[in-house]
């Protein structure tokens, strides 16, 4: 089971003692893990290491066996898939769950900071992937969130557009300082955005490392070139020399 209450100070989410089993196999067992409001945390982790049954425990979609979620029960949450309602228009998508005066207005406000602010009547069918994702991020900030959990959200993307989508990112979120968790299986991704990049294997953390603002601003600086190395290196690959 899984109990949330508020959180104190500055911190996100505190999470202590998780477990969560699918029979026979335990998928988290007693991760312990805490987000301070304005860090970004990269997780990453082989697939299958539960990752995934992390994020949708914290985002309060399925209970766990046992251990302790301190942090908001509706955390905001960006999934692979935009999951956009195809017969709302983008500022209704945007305001969905929102109540109180001038919803409209602050949809529009949120579709300005992702850049769409003149496709606020417009459709889902009409956009592009980055797009989608871009109305996805408007979406899950305009609650001003406490903590945002994004889940793998720039995979689907081109190449071009995610490194776009990541500069976006890291612009909102030093605006709104929720703490995040990004999931992903992008190393280098996971460098370029995280204050810490942790790696989960057998249902806990089992590493940390701090990654520096050299590291995330210049991904030919030795410090991003060693963490690299490490992070592969602890996800079982061998690295390969990275083109300046």
């Amino acid at each position: 089971m899984s109990n949330f209450e508020p959180a104190v100070h500055e911190q996100a989410v505190v999470v202590r003692g998780l477990k969560q089993a699918y029979g026979a196999r335990a998928v988290i067992d007693g991760l312990d893990l805490s987000i301070q409001r304005g860090e970004f945390v990269a997780l990453l982790g082989e697939s299958g290491c539960g990752k995934t049954t992390l994020l949708r425990a914290l985002a309060g979609l399925d209970a766990v066996d046992a251990g302790r979620i301190d942090g908001p029960a509706r955390p905001a949450v960006v999934f692979q898939e935009h999951r956009l309602l195809p017969w709302d228009a983008l500022w209704r998508n945007v305001a969905l769950g929102l109540s109180g005066d001038g919803i409209r207005e602050r949809a529009q406000a949120a579709l300005a900071e992702v850049g769409l602010a003149d496709r606020a009547d417009d459709w889902p069918r009409n956009l592009s992937g980055g797009q989608a994702q871009r109305v996805a991020l408007a979406r899950a900030l305009v609650q001003e969130p406490r903590l945002l959990l994004l889940d793998e959200p720039f995979a689907a993307l081109d190449a071009l557009t995610r490194i776009r989508m990541q500069g976006l990112v890291k612009q909102l979120v030093a605006r709104h300082r929720p703490g995040v968790l990004l999931v992903t299986h992008d190393v280098d991704q996971a460098i370029t955005l995280a204050d810490r990049a942790l790696v989960m294997r057998n249902g806990a953390i089992a590493a940390h490392y701090t990654v520096s603002a050299a590291a995330r601003q210049h991904r030919s600086h030795p410090d991003a070139v060693a963490l690299r190395d490490t992070l592969l290196a602890e996800l079982g690959v061998t690295a390969e020399p990275l083109a300046a």
